[in-house]
């Protein structure tokens, strides 16, 4: 199973990351979330990864903060959301996640076109119970998504998607949604502008 969390981690002069990430999780789940490990597959020229080949250790974070997730997908991350220090290793929580779980990195496999890291949980935090994601927010999750894929989509397509996703958004979502979308809305439109720039011809 894969589950969309947040990943934190650091680089080796202590640079703090905070990256969406999609790790595998075994299946079944423990009932009380008791995870001793899972796989990340970052790309190759993520921040996440260049971190954790410097200090392999971070945080794995389940949230229902879904417009943290959309500006995490995009980079804008400034003013850093609450956060202190993490227990059993060098590394930060968010503060306002619902579990969190520290880990060390055992393995990991470059050979891929993705990376396979296998992280080991050393410490698990329970902070608050899952509050849950309506339709507005399971749209922002894709739509984040679909955000770090621009290097590789036709922007038409996620343009489009991003209209469809804009229904459940507008029905149910509230102002983090919607705040969320606009940010998304915007990194769409500064992509598609600097791609435009790029084409022009030199004086």
């Amino acid at each position: 199973m894969i589950l969309e969390g947040i990943v934190t981690t650091l680089s080796a002069g202590g640079q703090l990351n905070i990256a969406p990430m999609g790790p595998r999780l075994p299946w079944p789940v423990p009932a009380d979330g008791a995870l001793s490990g899972f796989l990340l597959r970052p790309y190759h020229t993520s921040r996440t990864y260049a971190n954790l080949r410097e200090h392999p250790e971070g945080v794995l974070h389940v949230t229902d903060d879904a417009l943290l997730l959309a500006r995490a997908a995009i980079g804008l991350v400034e003013p850093l959301p609450p956060l202190f220090p993490a227990v059993a290793v060098r590394g930060q929580v968010l503060a306002g996640a619902c579990r969190a779980y520290e880990f060390r990195v055992r393995a990991c496999d470059d050979s891929g076109e993705r990376i396979s890291i296998e992280a080991e949980v050393v410490h698990t935090h329970r902070l608050r119970e899952f509050f849950g994601f309506n339709r507005a927010r399971h749209a922002v999750v894709e739509a984040a998504i679909l955000a770090t894929r621009t290097a590789f989509l036709p922007l038409d397509e996620i343009e489009a998607e991003y209209r469809r996703l804009m229904v459940p958004v507008q029905k149910t979502g509230g102002p983090d949604e919607h705040r969320a979308m606009e940010l998304l809305h915007q990194h769409l439109a500064d992509v598609r502008a600097a791609r435009g720039a790029d084409q022009r011809p030199s004086a």
